[in-house]
């Protein structure tokens, strides 16, 4: 409850470099993360190289700013042969990596990139992803460089619970 409570999108990081022995971890817990028939169609490539990381932040008008400060990213790819849970397993994967980088203390957050054509193709371009995998997003990382309040459990939105029936 607490990890979730606290894991808010974070798009502004100091410069300080994110351990190696971090990444891995967050590795660790993606590689952990369920897929339909245990497929595992994602692939995950990390990018700590700067000039890389900021190259790739132009990819969309809206919603890739985080990569102008971020200190690493892992591009989150998923073989769409593998099965038709494809976009669900490469989600439930990337999400296990930014609650992985919350319990670090690390900053991090989504930027959507499958259905983005032009996207899609600059960040393959970048890492050298192979056509046959889907590029599904960009989780950036970092230290802290903004703090957001924890949710407040008072202000969930509860009428979007439903029981036995909507």
């Amino acid at each position: 409850m607490e990890l979730c409570r606290h894991r808010r999108s974070i798009r502004r990081y100091t410069s300080q470099p994110v351990e190696r022995e971090k990444i891995d971890y967050m590795l660790r817990c993606a590689l952990m993360s369920p897929s339909g028939k245990r497929r595992n169609p994602w692939e995950f490539v990390v990018v700590t190289d700067m000039a890389k990381i900021r190259a790739m932040a132009p990819c969309k008008e809206y919603g890739a700013g985080m990569l102008e400060t971020a200190m690493a990213a892992i591009v989150v790819a998923v073989d769409a042969s593998l099965g038709d849970t494809w976009q669900a397993d490469g989600a439930i994967a990337a999400e296990h990596l930014l609650l992985a980088a919350a319990e670090q203390g690390l900053g991090a957050c989504w930027c959507h990139i499958y259905g983005r054509e032009e996207a899609e193709r600059l960040v393959r371009e970048i890492t050298g992803i192979p056509e046959e995998l889907n590029v599904l997003c960009v989780i950036s990382l970092g230290y802290k460089d903004e703090e957001r309040k924890d949710y407040d459990l008072d202000k969930l939105l509860y009428d979007k619970i439903h029981n036995e029936k909507f």
